[in-house]
């Protein structure tokens, strides 16, 4: 199946129209440049919002890479995939702003309670808990389990792609991926039967 580019929610599994895009921009084509950004913001902002504490965050972040991108587009090979590269700075932008992040004291959240008359209220409540149990048991993933996970089974990066942008063989991606599928559906099962 072949996912439209303008969702942000597809899968990034190819992108030759922003490969054959990055190499003019790096050839010295500004114009090339628009269509770099246009194929590749909406996944990386996909990407992003989910590694970054809140969306404006992650644009910040999203607007780092394409300024990372521009500054490195003379190192950018000609004929090499951009989606791992650019992924690889968007994921490295990603974990010095978390660390920032981390370094800053937090704001205390303010709880709403729901009062939802609904008779679907509690069916949305179990969803979200779900939900949020999900995201927490992913959280406990080991970093390179996690990452390897989301690239492949949530990015739509193929095993070569996710390797590229991590820095990994194809193997090891490939084992890592499986181990936190396997590991997800154990506890995912428990939550289930709790």
């Amino acid at each position: 199946m072949a996912w439209p580019t303008s969702d942000p929610l597809a899968p990034p599994s190819s992108a030759p129209i922003a490969d054959a895009a990055m190499a003019r921009y790096a050839d010295g084509d500004a114009a090339a440049f628009a269509l770099v950004y246009d194929e590749l913001a909406p996944r990386l902002r996909y990407f992003l919002r989910r590694r970054c504490s809140d969306a404006e965050r992650a644009e910040d972040v999203l607007q780092s890479t394409f300024l990372a991108m521009h500054r490195a587009r003379g190192r950018f090979e000609p004929g090499s995939p951009v989606l791992p590269w650019c992924f690889a700075i968007a994921r490295r932008l990603a974990i010095d702003d978390a660390r920032r992040a981390s370094r800053r004291p937090e704001a205390p959240e303010a709880e709403a309670a729901s009062g939802d008359p609904r008779p679907d209220a509690a069916a949305d409540l179990q969803a979200r808990r779900l939900a949020a149990d999900l995201a927490v048991e992913l959280t406990a993933l080991p970093v390179t389990q996690r990452e390897a996970f989301e690239l492949v089974r949530i990015d739509g990066f193929t095993l070569e792609e996710a390797a590229m942008a991590v820095g990994a063989s194809i193997a090891s991606m490939k084992a890592r991926s499986h181990r936190a599928q396997e590991t997800l559906r154990a506890r995912l099962w428990r939550l289930i039967d709790a």
